[in-house]
Order: structure tokens, then sequence, then C-alpha cells
């Protein structure tokens, strides 16, 4: 209890402190811990906020990420210029392995690879003293021969005179016994002359063979032509024959008469439809890069090879500065007719399915329909198509397996070609 002195008490009173000094030290406190409560609420309202904010972000990038994004691109209306390319072989106009007829040694040559050579112009010498012995025999045979059929045929002359003789002689002078006599004699010579005869052609025709095979020795060229390989040199063993059906003889020249060349091409079966005689072609080969030979198909098989299922093809192409060689790789660009009314798609949006090939059309609402062509020749990266299609239809490109008829789609713009970026930029 306080002390009820006035001095006292006022003495007690100046001892308490003052509420003035206590009052503004207790609001600071309060209006701190306000702020920071006020602080701590904000801090947890903005990360709900944000919270909300990025679950409604993934939200809408998943349901954009199950919409599927394609390319799309337009038909093109004709074929012009088209070309197909396929690999071919060049092959010379008229090609011939040279081999011998008869056996020996090669005397001398005269004309190595590269030579351009005539008809009937000697390439080689063969040296056959097996044959020449032959020949003189069947000659010595043939004149032995001959002498016979002269001494058979004089024999013949006399007994047929001596037949007439006893034939014409007044009745009752010769019997005809003697007469028949010697009507046998003249039938006997006779005989025996047809024999010696017959043995002298044959010795006529030894000889002739045998002369024939003398012509041999020469080894001559066919046609007008190229010298293509010599295989055989001074001294070398020659047998005769082709190598082929028993014979044993290697092959001595190879010539080819390279004036026009014949160039072979396998055009798979679809994309055959379009080969016909008169089509005109384009050759390029590895050595001359920047150059261009121009070929005509001459015929085709007519046949589909079942083995390759191809269409052999052959062109014709000029080759006055012989730069075209036989056995040449060669790539021929085949120039197909124009077809204005033709629309062709790339080969990339197509989609094969059990219902054959169909396209993926872009309808209204960006839906697609899976809508089934029928198609013509192959192009390369192209295909024409001949039915189901329109100028003015879009069409997905390079289209997912999975997509399907009636599913909306994100349409995004392609990336534009390398000129037109260029002109932009100009």
């Amino acid at each position: 209890m306080l002390d009820t002195h006035p001095h006292d008490a006022q003495h007690q009173l100046e001892k308490l402190p003052k509420r003035t000094e206590l009052a503004p030290k207790a609001s600071r406190v309060r209006w701190a811990t306000a702020i920071a409560v006020l602080v701590a609420i904000g801090i947890a309202v903005a990360g709900i906020l944000l919270r909300r904010h990025d679950e409604s972000e993934v939200a809408k990038w998943t349901v954009e990420q199950a919409v599927p994004v394609v390319a799309t691109v337009t038909p093109k209306q004709g074929v012009s210029g088209q070309q197909i390319v396929l690999p071919g072989d060049i092959e010379a106009w008229f090609e011939a392995p040279i081999y011998a007829r008869v056996s020996g040694y090669l005397k001398n040559w005269y004309f190595d690879f590269g030579a351009h050579v005539h008809k009937g112009q000697l390439l080689a010498d063969i040296d056959a003293p097996d044959l020449d012995a032959q020949l003189d025999a069947a000659k010595a045979k043939l004149v032995s021969a001959q002498a016979q059929v002269n001494v058979r045929d004089a024999e013949r002359k006399f007994a047929d005179t001596t037949y007439a003789r006893w034939r014409d002689s007044p009745k009752g002078v010769v019997s005809e016994q003697e007469t028949d006599a010697k009507k046998a004699e003249y039938g006997s010579a006779d005989a025996r002359y047809k024999a010696a005869l017959a043995d002298a052609n044959v010795n006529q025709s030894q000889v002739d063979q045998l002369t024939a095979l003398e012509a041999f020795k020469r080894i001559v060229a066919p046609f007008d032509g190229i010298v293509t390989a010599r295989n055989t040199d001074v001294g070398a063993l020659i047998n005769a024959g082709s190598g082929v059906g028993g014979g044993s003889g290697p092959q001595l020249f190879r010539v080819a008469d390279v004036h026009e060349m014949r160039v072979f091409v396998q055009v798979p079966q679809e994309m055959s439809a379009g080969m016909r005689a008169g089509l005109t072609a384009d050759l390029v080969l590895p050595q001359y890069p920047d150059k261009k030979f121009k070929a005509v198909v001459a015929t085709t098989a007519e046949a589909i090879a079942k083995t390759s299922r191809t269409l052999l093809v052959e062109l014709h192409a000029d080759n006055t500065d012989n730069l075209l060689q036989p056995g040449t790789f060669v790539q021929v660009s085949f120039n197909m007719a124009d077809n204005p009314g033709a629309l062709r798609i790339p080969t990339s949006a197509l989609i094969f399915r059990e219902d054959g090939a169909q396209v993926a059309i872009l309808g209204p609402g960006d839906k697609l329909e899976l809508r089934s062509v029928k198609l013509g020749r192959n192009l390369g990266t192209e295909f024409e198509v001949l039915n189901g299609l329109n100028m003015s239809d879009t069409i997905v490109n390079s289209p997912s397996d999975s997509l399907s008829s009636g599913e909306v789609v994100k349409v995004v713009k392609e990336a534009n070609p390398p000129h037109e970026k260029a002109t932009e930029t100009k």
C-alpha cells in the first residue's frame, strides 16, 4: 500500500515510469508484427497464384501437345520435262571376239589394242606347219586320183567303142553271147571310172577344205572398228577353237564397231509403262560429268524378266567423237512424255495401308480425311495421281502412321526454300 503522505505520494509517483514514454514503443512493435503478417500472407497468396498459373500453363501445353503438328503441300499440275534416271551399260554397235580356226604358232601381229582397223585388214599371221603338210598330202592324193580317173576313163571309152562295134555288126557275124560279153565289159569299165571319179572328188573336197583352213592362218578384222583387246604375242602356241562347244583356243583379239553405241537399261516394272520406241534420253558418264550425250529408245524386250521384274530397254547413241566406250557405266535420264492433265505429289505424302495408297487431306476445322488415290507413274521423288485427288486439295506431307480420319491437327508453315529467302532479303 502506498504511503498517503502527500510528499511521499508525490515522491512515489515521480519514481513510476511515465506512460508517454512506453506507448510509442508498444505501438511500433504492433505495427511491425502486423506488417510481417501481411508480408507472409502476401507471399503465400503469390505462391498459390503462381502455382495455379503454372498448373494452367502445363495443362494448356499438354492439350497442345496432344494435337499432332503437320506440314502441308498442294498437288502440282502437269508432268513437263519429267525425267526418270536409271543406271545403264554402254555396249558397242558390234563387238566380236576373234579366235583361231587353225592350230599353230603366232608368226606376227600387226595391230595392238586401241588401233582403228578396216574390214578385211590383216591383224596377225599363224604359222601352221601341220596344216601345210596335210594340204600337200591331200594335193598329192588328188593328183593320183585324177590320174586314176584318166586311166579308167580311157578303159571305159575303149570298152564302149568295142561294145558299139559288136552291137552294130551285121547279124550273124558275131554271136549274141559275144555282144553281151562286150556290153558287160563296158559296164564294168564304166563302174570303175565312176568309182575313180568319186575318189578324185573326195580328194578334191579334202584339198578345198584344207585350202580354206589355210586362209584362216591370216587373222583379219571382221568389220571396221577398234581393236579393244590383244591377248596373244609372237611365238605363242595357238589352239583352234573358241573355248565354247569343245574348243580350247584362247581369244586372240577383240574388235568393236563404235560408230554408234547401244545402251541397255533394266527399267523397273512400275516405270515401264511409258517406255516406247522414239523416247529420248540424256546420258551422263562419270568421266564426263559436265557433258550430256543424246540417245533414243530403239526397242524394248516387250517382256518383264521374272527374276528382276524389269523391262530391258535398248537405246542408240551416236558416237562420232568416239567418247562413248564399250563397257561404260552410264546414268540414263529418260525424258518422259508431257502429261498436262496429270497431278503429282511428293512420294513422302503417301500412306500405304491395307486399302492401298492413301493421302491425308486437310479439311475444314483442320480435320483430316484419309482418301484413297490411284497412282500412275513413279517419277522418282514424286508420283503421278490418276484419280482421287483435286488440284484444290491440301495434303499432309510426311504423315504419321497413327493419323486417322476426323482427327484434328495443327498446321505449321514449312521453312521457305533457300532461293525464296534470298529473294526476301533482297
